[in-house]
C-alpha cells in the first residue's frame, strides 16, 4: 500500500517552516547594523540630526575608573553628551548616574547587561530593556527617552519593546573602533572622521567592561580632536536631544 502523506505530517513538515519564519522576523531589524545602508534608509535611527551639529554619545558606563575622567575633560571643552547606560553598571555606582545628570548630560538606556540580543527571547529583552530604564530613571531622576541595543544589533523583540516602553533607537554615523586593543587617539580620530559629517552621531565608549582593558584612555585622548574637528566646521557638538530636537534647546 502507497504510503500518502497525511495532516499530522503536514504539521511536522510546517514546524520547521514556522520556526525559520519566527527567526526570520525576530532577526530581520539586524540589517539595520549595515552603517550605509541604514544611513540611507533609516536616517533617524541611525542618529542623522540637526545639520548644524553632530551629537556625541558614549556606550557602557558609568564606570567610576574611567567615567569622571570623561566628565573632567567634557567640562573642560563645554560639551555636553548622551551617555547609554548599563544597568548593572549604574546599579554599582548609582551617584556616578547622579553625576552625571547634575553635569548636564542626558542619560539614555544600554540594557541591564551587555549580551547580543539575537540570541535572547523577546521576553528576555522585555525584561532587560526595561529594568534598565527604571533604574536609570530611580538612580538618576531623568527618564530616559533613547535605547541603542549591545553591538547595535537590534531584533523585532527590541522594537516592540521599545514601543511599549516609550523609548526611541538610536544607533550612530560614525564610530571610533575604540573598545580594540592597540588604540590610540590617532586611529580613533581617523576611523571617526571617515564617516562622520555634519548632522551625524559619534559612539564612542567611556568604559571598557565590554572592551579591550584600558581602551577607554585612548578615547579619552582622542576627545578633544573630535570636538576641535566639530567646532573647526561651526559645528555644535551635544547631546542626542538637542540634535533631534533643535527647535527645544
Amino acid at each position: 500500500m502507497e504510503w500518502r502523506p497525511g495532516a499530522g505530517a503536514g504539521r511536522l513538515v510546517g514546524a520547521p517552516a514556522l520556526l525559520a519564519a519566527g527567526l526570520l522576523v525576530h532577526a530581520a531589524p539586524v540589517v539595520t547594523s549595515l552603517t550605509g545602508l541604514r544611513r540611507r534608509a533609516f536616517p533617524a535611527l541611525s542618529g542623522v540630526g540637526d545639520p548644524a551639529g553632530i551629537a556625541l554619545t558614549f556606550d557602557d558606563g558609568p564606570d567610576r575608573r574611567s567615567t569622571p575622567s570623561f566628565l573632567r575633560l567634557l567640562a573642560e571643552l563645554d560639551v555636553r553628551a548622551t551617555f547609554f547606560l548599563l544597568g548593572r553598571m549604574l546599579d554599582r555606582d548609582p551617584g556616578l548616574g547622579r553625576e552625571l545628570v547634575a553635569r548636564g548630560h542626558e542619560v539614555a538606556v544600554h540594557g541591564w547587561d551587555h549580551r547580543c540580543l539575537l540570541w535572547r527571547s523577546p521576553r528576555s529583552v522585555y525584561g532587560d530593556i526595561a529594568r534598565a530604564r527604571d533604574r536609570i530613571a530611580d538612580a538618576t531622576g531623568a527618564v530616559p527617552r533613547w535605547y541603542r541595543p549591545p553591538y547595535g544589533l537590534l531584533t523585532a523583540g527590541a522594537l516592540v519593546t521599545c514601543r511599549r516602553l516609550g523609548l526611541q533607537p538610536r544607533l550612530w554615523t560614525a564610530w571610533g573602533r575604540d573598545w580594540e586593543a592597540g588604540g590610540s587617539a590617532t586611529s580613533v580620530q581617523r576611523t571617526v572622521f571617515r564617516t562622520l559629517g555634519a548632522g551625524g552621531t559619534v559612539l564612542l565608549h567611556d568604559s571598557d567592561c565590554a572592551s579591550a582593558p584600558e581602551s577607554w584612555r585612548a578615547t579619552l585622548r582622542a576627545l578633544p580632536g573630535v570636538v576641535g574637528w566639530a567646532r573647526e566646521r561651526n559645528l555644535y557638538v551635544g547631546p542626542l536631544h538637542r540634535h533631534q530636537h533643535p527647535r527645544d534647546g
